[in-house]
């Protein structure tokens, strides 16, 4: 979704967002170091595949996804990292590795890391890495419908 969609999307349905231009960053810590907001508030969004079908694992900048977690919480033993060449195309017009955490807009199923649910707002990638979104938690959850569990591990 190009950020002019996303922010589109946004405003048709009355949610408040502050965007935030920052210098040129790859990772999600780096961002969140970028914009001095705390690691644990920045989301990032990591490509798996459940089963082989496409879907979003949206967590901490200062987590990891911990696939067996993710196994037990979506009942199945077939949860994998997609490679960026299985998702890119999913996402033309963002850049790679920036793609915000909607994956319900492209009928993917989207897992939220539940300590994100703690803070009153989440901060994401808009299809750029010089440009983050904040929002309210409450609001992106409203939005997205995602299933909410414990699936990540601090970075070591």
């Amino acid at each position: 979704m190009p950020l002019n969609k996303l922010k589109a999307f946004l405003d048709d349905r009355d949610v408040r967002y502050i965007s935030i231009r920052h210098s040129k960053a790859y990772t999600a810590q780096e961002i969140a170091e970028s914009v001095h907001v705390p690691g644990k508030e920045v989301a990032k969004t990591v490509m798996i595949k459940i089963n082989g079908q496409m879907a979003m694992a949206v967590l901490p900048a200062t987590e990891r996804v911990d696939f067996d977690l993710l196994k037990s919480v979506a009942d199945t033993q077939n949860v994998q990292l997609a490679g960026e060449e299985e998702f890119q195309n999913l996402f033309p017009e963002c850049e790679a590795g920036a793609m915000p955490p909607f994956g319900n807009i492209y009928g993917m199923a989207v897992y939220v890391e539940e300590s994100l649910a703690r803070d009153k707002e989440i901060f994401f990638n808009a299809c750029s890495h010089t440009e983050l979104l904040r929002m309210s938690y409450a609001d992106y959850e409203r939005l997205v419908h995602p299933r909410r569990a414990r699936f990540s591990t601090a970075n070591d």
